[in-house]
């Protein structure tokens, strides 16, 4: 009798992963794991290289989400520069990270989330993709492609291209915005506006339908974590850290991110190459959080825009002042790209952003410095260590996916457990627990790093395939 049933790879997600579901001697479901299987090791391959340059090389470390690698590296920067950023730059790398933001959750709701909540998570799998989405609703997937192709076209027109934009730069941005570009921009809004209200209204007509989902797919107590405003609202670029739990009391209020290193630890286990970040003064694993858009949403007071305001204020009295259903990650990411849209149409409304200032100069100043945003997918934490000659000497990268992976670990294990029938396992079945990693919208690729020495097999095969020698670390 097998003892596992293994989802590999796991599908509709930024990189590899797969998940292991481990039965009992009775052949019912005991536990389950997500094993992050790839590695890459960002943090040393920038050791050695001039701080200057990280911004430039960070981009790399993502297709998906490099603004918000650029961002947090160019506020690393500027930390080491030790000076304070124009205004205008402020503005743009607002702006380019609101395009970043919407971009990524079109292509998270609308590409891989979708199909299973317009198609049915039961649906033939051959069908339950995008293009099963564009043959059954293809206004629907039209909108999705249109409304990614704004946020990217906001990355372009800023960055110079649409993916890996080695824009940011310690002290502020390479180049400004021209009015040509503004006008661009100011053209999609009343398109993006109406597309968003549009996926708004499907997701909260379709909650309803689900009601197993919800209350089995990563639904469980935990403790939320966000960057918010000074007045406690939705906040991307700067602002202090708030942690509620899933009562909706604040646990920690006005966290200095340049002291992440004080209240967030890092374990790792065997299994994985994605590490396990928890919030000390709980221990691991019990100081387990969530990030990302639904994290956003909990510990925010309000949106700061007239229509996320609205949806926010709806959200909080149709579920609770704190969520903690994850299903609810994909309603979260709809109010976000409202928000979004609403706020690229306030910036390039406001004749500040044309300034031509766009960056402070200065040399170093510090040996130390840690730079922070919200991605998509929750906050990211760059924290760069040089010396006297301004060469990176240490890096550590906390992702956002990260921070979620003991939530996403939980949540394969409940679902697992409420959906997976060993004797009798169906696709829909194992789909719901992919499912479950696809509320996180998880970036694997950036998310991955090793404590000590990486396992290697190393075998030696002749012409025939057999095994003449293995060595093993």
């Amino acid at each position: 009798m097998a003892d596992r049933i293994l989802i590999s790879p796991v599908t509709r997600i930024e990189g590899h992963a797969k998940i292991s579901i481990y039965l009992d001697d009775s052949n019912q479901v005991e536990s389950a794991q997500f094993h992050v299987v790839e590695f890459r090791g960002f943090e040393k391959f920038c050791e050695g290289r001039p701080f200057h340059e990280m911004p430039g090389l960070m981009a790399r470390v993502c297709g998906i989400c490099p603004v918000s690698h650029v961002l947090a590296s160019s506020k690393a920067g500027d930390a080491l520069l030790g000076v304070e950023v124009p205004p205008a730059a402020v503005r743009l790398r607002r702006l380019i990270n609101y395009g970043q933001i919407l971009q990524s959750h079109a292509l998270s709701f609308f590409h891989l989330s979708a199909p299973d909540l317009l198609l049915g998570f039961d649906s033939d799998p051959t069908q339950r993709n995008v293009l099963g989405l564009a043959e059954r609703d293809p206004d629907l997937a039209r909108r999705g492609v249109r409304l990614r192709q704004f946020g990217q076209r906001v990355i372009e027109l800023l960055g110079g291209k649409r993916i890996h934009p080695a824009w940011g730069t310690p002290g502020g941005v390479l180049n400004p915005i021209d009015g040509r570009a503004r006008d661009e921009i100011a053209g999609w809004i009343p398109e993006a506006l109406s597309s968003v209200q549009m996926a708004l209204g499907r997701m909260k007509a379709l909650i309803d339908q689900f009601p197993e989902e919800i209350e089995n797919i990563g639904n469980f107590p935990s403790l939320f974590f966000g960057t918010v405003s000074e007045t406690g609202g939705l906040e991307y670029y700067d602002g202090p850290i708030r942690i509620v739990d899933a009562e909706g009391n604040v646990v920690a209020e006005g966290l200095d991110p340049q002291r992440y290193h004080t209240f967030i630890g890092e374990a790792s286990e065997e299994w994985s190459y994605c590490k396990f970040p928890y919030y000390k003064p709980l221990g691991y694993p019990g100081g387990a959080y969530r990030v990302g858009p639904l994290a956003r949403l909990n510990v925010a007071t309000h949106a700061g825009t007239p229509l996320a305001d609205r949806e926010l204020r709806e959200f909080k009295q149709r579920f609770g002042p704190t969520v903690n259903q994850s299903f609810h990650y994909h309603l979260a990411r709809c109010i976000e790209m409202l928000h979004c849209v609403e706020k690229i149409d306030e910036l390039v409304s406001d004749p500040a952003l044309l300034d031509k200032h766009t960056r402070a100069r200065a040399g170093q100043n510090r040996n130390e410095g840690i730079g922070s945003a919200e991605a998509p997918r929750g906050t990211l934490f760059h924290h760069y260590w040089v010396d006297n000659s301004g060469l990176m000497t240490k890096a550590n990268l906390l992702i956002a996916t990260g921070q979620n992976n003991i939530a996403m670990n939980k949540t394969v294990e409940q679902t697992a457990k409420h959906f997976v029938d060993p004797k009798k396992v169906t696709e829909g079945m194992l789909n719901r627990v992919e499912a479950g990693i696809r509320c996180y919208d998880p970036c694997l690729s950036c998310s991955t790093h090793a404590l000590g020495k990486m396992p290697m097999v190393l075998e030696v095969r002749n012409r025939r395939g057999d095994v003449l020698s293995r060595y093993q670390r």
